[in-house]
């Protein structure tokens, strides 16, 4: 049975303790990975770490206080397991700390809508009550022009109205085949009419922004619908649009709530917004990454790593990216505290900040410690969802296939029979954490998880969230990457040889080995 500390958990911790612990099949008689077994899906305390992350911390927004509360947090959580634990400076960041959004609809009628400010906007100055103007659908940026002086006073709709916020899997499954086509065709030819319309402004984003700000705007509003009931991806305004505001709120509404207010407004029916929105800005902050290190006893100088981002974007509580990822490697370090306390090598953990902003925690890391690089063994990072690991490979690394092969051999098959392994791979340039190792060709393995929804409903969401978390899968990945550092620390050295590297099927060309870059060391021009 599951053990927990906390009380009143519910349907989640039900659902643990239906977990199917009897059936444990052992490829060794190794005492090492029976022991990790019995303290991983026997003892789990992943629910209790996630709960106290996600909950009380929340999300994990780079430059703000709730990012420094989880260091601090996980530096004591580590500790409190026996392992040297220290927070990593290696820049700043802006400082920006979210408050309460109220949006309300108050002409031609009473709504409250489902808005929120999106990350490092400015606020509002009090209340501030206007109109809603539409982006304008003009030849050109005389025609742009013409069309600010009315953005004054106002709130300015940016973002393309979606026809229907009902999922095309609804279509699917209820409707015709006709209609599905008609939907999916009428979808993807407003965003090619949307994206024209943006471009014949003759404006860069940044230029156009600036400009709808000097001329009086009250705000700007989004929605970037992920496709699923009800969730959006809540970025920062940048992310999509190539610049923030920086005098004026920038507010995400809900698929449904900007429907109704760009209809309002684009038929003439004087739709009124009263805005009340907290956005606080300060002076650049101190960005850091949380290392924990249970030390080496042979081979101290040579390395495992455990690999998560422990930033994220905060429109909701950053549980499935990475909150996930990272409680993975935190349980697994706690199972290796327990249960193999004197490893070979050193085991290293690395909860990575402002990877959403490029990768910029792990990258500063790896560039900051060569000795880490020179002496790695194998990293494993785990980042996007709440499934069972499904994928793994040796990105590139021919002959250390054969190493990862046979850790793989070695782990219960209960965990095992839902991975699929691809053998050489390719080096990853980007996507999560494991790019930042793999360019230097140290030996890296990428853990990818099932779906579970995760781009529909919580990737950068509204929706990403505690509760939808699948407890049994985080905890089973925990035990696997417990096992996966247990392994490596014990195994001969890890070679380092690249494959040849294939030939790209969209451009012809043969693609090359990812180069390794520095993190950013402050806020970069784009996010400011």
């Amino acid at each position: 049975m599951l053990t927990r500390t906390s009380a009143g958990f519910g349907f989640a911790a039900a659902l643990l303790m239906a977990m199917p612990l009897s059936a444990q099949n052992f490829p060794t008689d190794d005492p090492v990975i029976e022991a990790i077994w019995a303290e991983g899906m026997e003892s789990s305390h992943a629910w209790t770490i996630g709960q106290a992350m996600l909950d009380s911390i929340g999300p994990r927004l780079t430059g703000t206080p709730a990012a420094d509360r989880a260091n601090r947090w996980a530096r004591e959580m580590l500790a409190g397991w026996g392992v040297d634990a220290r927070i990593e400076n290696y820049g700043t960041w802006k400082a920006w700390e979210r408050g309460v959004t109220h949006l309300d609809l108050v002409e031609p009628r009473i709504r409250t809508l489902d808005a929120m400010l999106m990350a490092w906007s400015p606020g509002t100055d009090g209340v501030v009550e206007g109109g809603v103007v539409t982006f304008p659908d003009v030849d050109n940026a005389a025609g742009f022009d013409a069309w600010l002086p009315s953005v004054d006073g106002k709130f300015v709709a940016l973002a393309m109205p979606q026809p229907s916020c009902r999922p095309l899997s609804s279509y699917e499954e209820y409707g015709t085949e006709e209609q599905t086509d008609s939907v999916r065709t009428e979808r993807s030819e407003m965003r090619t009419a949307w994206n024209a319309r943006l471009e014949a402004i003759g404006y860069a984003r940044a230029d156009m922004l600036a400009a709808i700000e000097g001329a009086g705007a009250l705000g700007v509003l989004w929605s970037d619908w992920s496709g699923g009931w009800g969730a959006r991806r809540i970025f920062a305004l940048n992310t999509v649009f190539g610049a923030a505001t920086t005098t004026i709120p920038a507010v995400d509404l809900s698929c449904e709530d900007y429907g109704l207010v760009w209809r309002l407004a684009s038929r003439g029916q004087a739709p009124r917004l009263r805005l009340s929105a907290r956005g606080t800005f300060g002076d650049e902050v101190p960005v850091a990454n949380v290392i924990g290190e249970i030390r080496g006893t042979e081979l101290p100088d040579e390395y495992v790593v455990l690999s998560a981002h422990f930033d994220s974007w905060d429109g909701g509580s950053g549980a499935t990216d990475n909150g996930t990822g990272s409680i993975v490697m935190l349980e697994a370090m706690r199972i290796l505290a327990e249960t193999y306390p004197s490893p070979k090598r050193t085991i290293l953990v690395g909860l990575w900040a402002s990877e959403e902003q490029g990768l910029n925690g792990s990258r500063s890391f790896v560039h900051d410690h060569p000795e880490v690089i020179d002496g790695l063994q194998a990293a494993f990072n785990q980042d996007n969802g709440t499934g069972r690991v499904a994928r793994a490979s040796s990105m590139g690394l021919v002959s250390a296939s054969g190493n990862v092969a046979d850790w793989m051999s070695r782990v219960p098959s209960e965990i095992t029979k839902y991975i699929d392994l691809s053998f050489p791979g390719t080096p990853s340039g980007g996507g999560s954490d494991h790019a930042s190792f793999i360019c230097a060709g140290a030996p890296t393995v990428g853990l990818g998880s099932s779906s579970w929804d995760y781009f529909a409903y919580t990737w950068h969401s509204n929706l990403d969230t505690f509760d939808k978390i699948v407890w049994e899968n985080v905890g089973s990945n925990a035990t696997l990457v417990a096992m996966l550092a247990y392994l490596a620390s014990e195994d001969d050295r890890v070679p380092r040889d690249r494959r040849i590297m294939p030939v790209d099927s969209r451009t012809g060309e043969v693609q090359v080995w990812p180069t390794c870059e520095d993190g950013a060391r402050e806020t970069s021009d784009r996010y400011r």
